[in-house]
This record gives C-alpha cells, structure tokens and sequence, in this order.
C-alpha cells in the first residue's frame, strides 16, 4: 500500500521531531522536574517546568524514548511554552481525546487547537502505542498539578505564621 503525499509529509514531520527534537535537554531553572515511565516500551522521559505566576515560561526534555514519545514530547513542548497553566491542561485534555476517543469529535478541530501535534492522531488506530504518545503530556499534566501543591502548601504555611 502506497503512502500518500499527505502521509508521507505527516510521517517527516514526525521523524524530523524524533531526529531533532526541540526543548531537548535539562533547564536549569526549572520549578518543576517530571520523571514519566512507560514500562511496556521502556521509554523514561524527565520533563523540567518553570512555572511563573500561572504561565509556563520555559521547558526542556529529556530521557529515552521511542519516535512516537520522544515527536510527541517535542510538539507538545512546542505547542504549550508560554501558556497559562489553565491553556496546557485544555491542550493536553485535547491531546489526550484525539489520541484516544475511538471517533474523533467532528466539531473539534484539533488541528487548530494542537498544531503538528495533531498528526499524531493517527496513533489512537494502534493502543500499544497510545501510552508512548501521551508520556510527556502525563508528565506536564503531574508537573503542573504538583506545582499546585506546592503552591497550596506555601500557601497553608504562610497562613500560620
């Protein structure tokens, strides 16, 4: 069965993020540090945030992962520096529907929401596969609700003195 023109540019897209993945590395300033384990491939990715004032202002990645987790990674990195806290978890709950709902919602437009992270849509046709394209949106997702913690606690801690 031939590719299409289409699925051969989907397929580049995907290999040139897993080849040159983008916010790769540790960030030195990071609020926040993520470690996320897919045991059923083996992919280990460690996701550092630095969260300011409700905004992801910076992000890095890095570990080993397979094409899918580590293309994923790097689009979702892309996609969410300098959002709101708010924004990321919309985007990742949109993420996380178009990877795994059966039938897409036709009045969802995940294109426009996800940019290339949407080509991974296709990933929701093999399940084994799903955990791999959703590691590094887990882990923003944790870090973000641990940096809520955190802030809730400081929060607490102040009330008492």
């Amino acid at each position: 069965m031939a590719l299409s023109k289409m699925e051969n540019l989907y397929r580049a897209v995907i290999v040139d993020h897993y080849q040159n993945p983008h916010h790769h590395g540790a960030l030195d300033q990071a609020t926040q540090t993520i470690e996320m384990l897919n045991p059923t491939c083996g992919d280990v990715i460690f996701l550092d945030l630095k969260i300011e004032d409700d905004k992801i202002t910076d992000l890095a990645f890095h570990g080993q992962g397979c094409a899918i987790s580590t293309a994923s990674t790097s689009m979702m990195t892309d996609l969410i520096k300098g959002k709101t806290v708010e924004e990321a978890l919309s985007l990742a709950h949109n993420f996380n529907e178009m990877i795994t709902l059966p039938e897409l919602d036709e009045d969802t437009d995940y294109h426009d929401q996800l940019g290339e992270a949407s080509l991974l849509s296709g990933v929701r046709k093999f399940p084994a596969r799903v955990k791999c394209a959703t590691l590094g949106w887990q882990a923003l997702q944790e870090g973000i609700h641990s940096d809520e913690e955190t802030v809730e606690e400081d929060v607490e801690e102040g009330e008492d003195e």
